[in-house]
């Protein structure tokens, strides 16, 4: 207590900076892997995909971020074993921050699409078993989170098969695939509008007050879906076929419709990454503001601050700014060849996996659910159509990543300790 009381406002202010630093990476890794498809396929610009992040990516934060954020805050570890001394909780979030933040920073330099969950949470277990105890962790909200990692990518790669299946059969074999696809794509673009609007209205506006009723959010979200549906087959019926369509040029003809759908599920993908990984980084920092504004004592229950999401809103569309194009060559370009149509299967999938995650309350990696889904895509195609060896090098990261967070932790978490307490 006394070092919260003495030391209070530096701490929080240190951890301020660790939690944008970790935004950042977020932003760099994680929104690079949400933008991957789009960009890779050639649908949108690097520039589009920042614009569409600053808008949807603080959207998904502060509407719906909420839920997730708890299972971060106070999920992994238990606050009873704590309650004696919260300054090592902490000491143990700031490391973990830190520790995410450079390891995401070391991947993202070398184009790693890693896990930004998967660094955080192995942080926050690495500092808690070692640092104070193993009894510290909650080893059951652990295992359901790990299970996440695993189902997430199989539930968005097989989503994504078959919506890409979809659109092959209704779409790419028909004799007028242009025609086909102006009949069809306002039915994909109305689910796409349909996804965004339910988990607003479900989740997100109990933040700005608001609590509609099951009835009501179904029926905004419906009238959502139909608003952008009609927007889309507006702006769908100005394509024009073209007279001498070439394999080697991705817009001609159908992919043009893909194109414009791209956008779409463009922004469903950042609206639901900055839902569910704004957590990653704005979770631990919510701990120790919870912690310095009561004085020491560790509550159950706390108000998310505004300005702490916007804090982790920020850092996130500056790391896509700044760093996220070696991650976006990577996702979009070495893992199999995107189409359009391809990646707007990929991040529709991708895009219903986080925002069902998020609704669940489970921290699930953007990164496995991206890379399930245009795993699923690719083997639309067969096993021939996917690049083994960077799907290789990826798993690898993935498995690096969780003993990287944990051993930077358990490090800091010694060195602040060393600072503060003697």
């Amino acid at each position: 207590m006394e070092i919260i009381s003495q030391y209070g406002t530096l701490l929080l202010i240190i951890a301020c900076c660790f939690a944008f630093f970790m935004a950042w990476g977020v932003g760099a890794n994680d929104v690079a892997n949400a933008m991957g498809t789009s960009v890779g396929s050639g649908a949108i610009t690097i520039k589009q995909a920042i614009i569409i992040a600053m808008i949807f990516e603080f959207a998904g934060a502060y509407l719906a971020g909420g839920e997730v954020t708890s299972t971060i805050r106070k999920g992994i570890i238990d606050p009873l074993v704590l309650e004696d001394s919260p300054d090592l909780l902490v000491f143990g979030m700031m490391s973990s921050l830190l520790a995410a933040g450079i390891w995401l920073l070391v991947a993202s330099l070398f184009g790693w699409p890693v896990s930004t969950t998967h660094s955080i949470v192995g942080a926050i277990v690495g500092f808690a078993a070692v640092g104070i105890s193993v009894d510290a962790v909650n080893w059951g909200k652990v295992s359901t989170i790990v299970a996440s990692w695993v189902t997430s990518p199989l539930m968005a790669g097989t989503l994504a098969f078959f919506l890409f299946k979809s659109v092959q059969r209704l779409i790419l074999d028909q004799e007028n695939p242009l025609e086909k696809a102006k009949t069809y794509v306002p039915f994909y673009m109305f689910l796409t509008g349909f996804l965004i609007a339910m988990v607003t209205c479900v989740k997100g506006l109990k933040h700005l007050g608001l609590d509609l009723s099951t009835t009501e959010a179904i029926m905004y979200s419906f009238i959502t879906g139909a608003v952008i549906a009609l927007i889309g087959k507006l702006a769908l019926s100005k394509i024009q076929p073209d007279p001498e369509p070439t394999t080697k040029n991705r817009f001609n003809n159908v992919e043009k419709v893909f194109g414009v759908l791209c956008i779409i599920t463009a922004c469903a993908m950042a609206f639901a990454h900055g839902s569910n990984d704004v957590a990653n980084a704005v979770g631990p920092l919510a701990a120790i503001n919870s912690i310095v504004e009561n004085g020491g004592t560790i509550v159950q229950k706390s108000s998310m601050p505004v300005w702490i999401l916007f804090l982790g809103g920020a850092g996130i569309v500056i790391g896509l700014a700044t760093l996220g194009y070696k991650v976006i060559a990577t996702i979009g370009k070495k893992i199999t060849d995107l189409t359009p149509s391809r990646a707007f299967a990929a991040e529709l999938a991708a895009a219903g996996t986080v925002v069902l995650a998020t609704y669940l309350g489970a921290p699930v990696s953007t990164t496995h659910t991206l890379v399930g889904a245009v795993l699923g895509v690719g083997l639309a195609g067969g096993i021939v159509a996917i690049n083994l060896r960077v799907v290789g090098t990826i798993f690898t990261s993935w498995v690096v990543t969780l003993p990287a967070g944990a051993g930077l932790s358990i490090l800091f978490f010694f060195v602040f300790k060393g600072i503060f307490l003697t």
